[in-house]
């Protein structure tokens, strides 16, 4: 009854607001231009304190967050956000610098995004970074702007851009607004780069090569090196999408084993909460020969101050100011948090937590490439759905109905009726076999009522929907009925 009644109680005589009365001398004509004024009173709910934490509180129970369960998206890396993290980036110190300040009034807020620039580079092994990319796909396309200029500066025209069929959906994309031409690379039986698709299509018109790594199957690319020979033997370049850095930091130095550039996303790895679109941070680290070539970041003064720079040959600013700041506070925080040894303690959890699901349910859904996995594993429902007529989307939707997110669906790609399962290192054991007990009862429900699954899911706040209208006629006003 009370979730009919959420929009439905205003009353004029239960406002929670008092405001203040107008001690200037002023009236709004004055302050406002007539064309800005309203014709008629604004149709703003009057509620009680109570009624409107209540409804907050009801909207948070029906959405699905971290706080409330386990968020198995595959390479989304939905780890928990730590509130220290969130304590420190909200303090006002953090909150209440402007953009426009002079630099010397904010060497303590240029002084923590240095401190996580060298803090990154120690983590990944590049020589010079830059934070200001505010999104992963920013941080691509950096990346890749990077490559065109530091061609361009070597009179070299170079048009085409190898992406693996394992690699994220995003990387076509960003290669293509840099003005290249994706050029795709087959994968082998094992799951990685076929070398000799590699080597047939590196020629002295391609700029390099965009590599997931580990790649969208959670498996590392363990040729990296003999890819790094056929590359750079061509004068390529290589550039890594550190979107999965969660399942190598602090084990693996990327820089270290032959790539040129490398994004991360912030908001990912090193914790800042990426569900609704954002905010993130995209920063885009670079070997020794490409650092000219940055967008601005932050460095050290002889004289202890920090300041903004802008490299001789950059691709020049990608955002308004530094970046998003409050993003790179909160990387800052969980860094030094956890140190070096807690780091890689997370990146082994990450990697164990992956493998105990696989193991568990390897028989129960298809597993179409069973080699080493790291993050995250990806299985497949088309056995369901062959045998049973119960598709991958079936199967996710029931998912809701025992309380939990559901995976990343059919994708990657090069796998039909994907289910991709990352489950990070923020999970126990005793949530992972909870959701390991739902996975199996639901193969077994697609044999038995397979029905039950294609009308899943059925006791959550929205049950199924029409996806294709969703999409094409979204509509996400309220229109609740009018007090007489």
């Amino acid at each position: 009854m009370y979730d009919k009644l959420v929009f439905e109680l205003s009353d004029s005589n239960k406002n929670s607001v008092s405001i203040p009365e107008n001690n200037y001398d002023l009236k709004l004509e004055s302050c406002i231009s007539q064309k800005n004024m309203r014709e008629s009173d604004a149709e703003i709910p009057t509620v009680s304190e109570i009624d409107i934490l209540r409804h907050f509180v009801l909207l948070s129970y029906k959405n699905h967050h971290l706080q409330k369960g386990f968020y198995p998206l595959g390479s989304c890396t939905m780890k928990y956000n730590p509130v220290i993290n969130e304590e420190v980036s909200s303090h006002e110190k953090v909150t209440k610098i402007h953009p426009y300040q002079d630099e010397e009034d904010v060497q303590g807020i240029l002084k923590i995004m240095h401190d996580l620039q060298r803090m990154i580079l120690e983590i990944t092994g590049f020589d010079s970074m830059s934070l200001q990319p505010v999104a992963g796909a920013h941080g691509e396309f950096a990346g890749m702007m990077i490559m065109s200029d530091y061609f361009k500066s070597r009179n070299e025209k170079r048009t085409k851009m190898l992406i693996p069929d394992s690699a994220h959906g995003t990387n076509p994309a960003s290669c293509t607004l840099a003005g290249f031409r994706a050029v795709q690379i087959k994968s082998n039986a094992n799951g990685e780069i076929d070398l000799e698709d590699l080597d047939k299509n590196m020629d002295g018109e391609t700029a390099g090569i965009m590599i997931t790594n580990p790649n969208t199957l959670g498996i590392f690319e363990t040729q990296i090196e003999k890819i790094g020979e056929i590359v750079h033997s061509k004068g390529g370049l290589i550039y890594m999408d550190g979107a999965n850095l969660n399942a190598i930091m602090g084990i693996v130095k990327p820089g270290e084993i032959g790539y040129d550039i490398l994004h991360i996303n912030l908001h990912k790895t090193f914790s800042t909460p990426h569900g609704g679109g954002g905010p993130g941070a995209g920063g885009v680290c670079v070997v020794k020969k490409l650092a000219d070539f940055l967008p601005p970041f932050i460095v050290k003064e002889k004289n202890k101050t920090y300041t903004l720079a802008c490299p001789e040959k950059t691709i020049g600013a990608l955002h308004s100011f530094y970046g998003n700041v409050n993003i790179m506070v909160r990387a800052w925080a969980y860094i030094r948090v956890m140190g070096n040894e807690g780091i890689k303690e997370a990146t082994k959890m990450a990697i164990v937590n992956a493998n105990y699901i696989k193991t568990k349910l390897k028989g129960f859904y298809d597993l179409p490439y069973d080699m080493p996995t790291l993050h995250e594993v990806v299985f497949s429902g088309r056995m369901h759905k062959s045998r049973y007529g119960v598709s991958t989307l079936d199967i996710a939707k029931r998912l809701l109905d025992y309380g939990f997110h559901a995976p990343t669906i059919y994708f990657p790609l090069i796998v039909s009726e994907a289910i991709m399962i990352e489950p990070t290192e923020t999970e126990t054991k005793e949530t992972l076999d909870i959701f390991i007990d739902a996975m199996k009862k639901i193969s077994e429900e697609a044999k038995t009522n397979p029905e039950l699954l294609k009308n899943a899911p059925v006791n959550t706040p929205v049950t199924r929907l029409d996806d294709i209208k969703a999409m094409k006629d979204m509509n996400v006003n309220w229109y609740g009925q009018k007090h007489e």
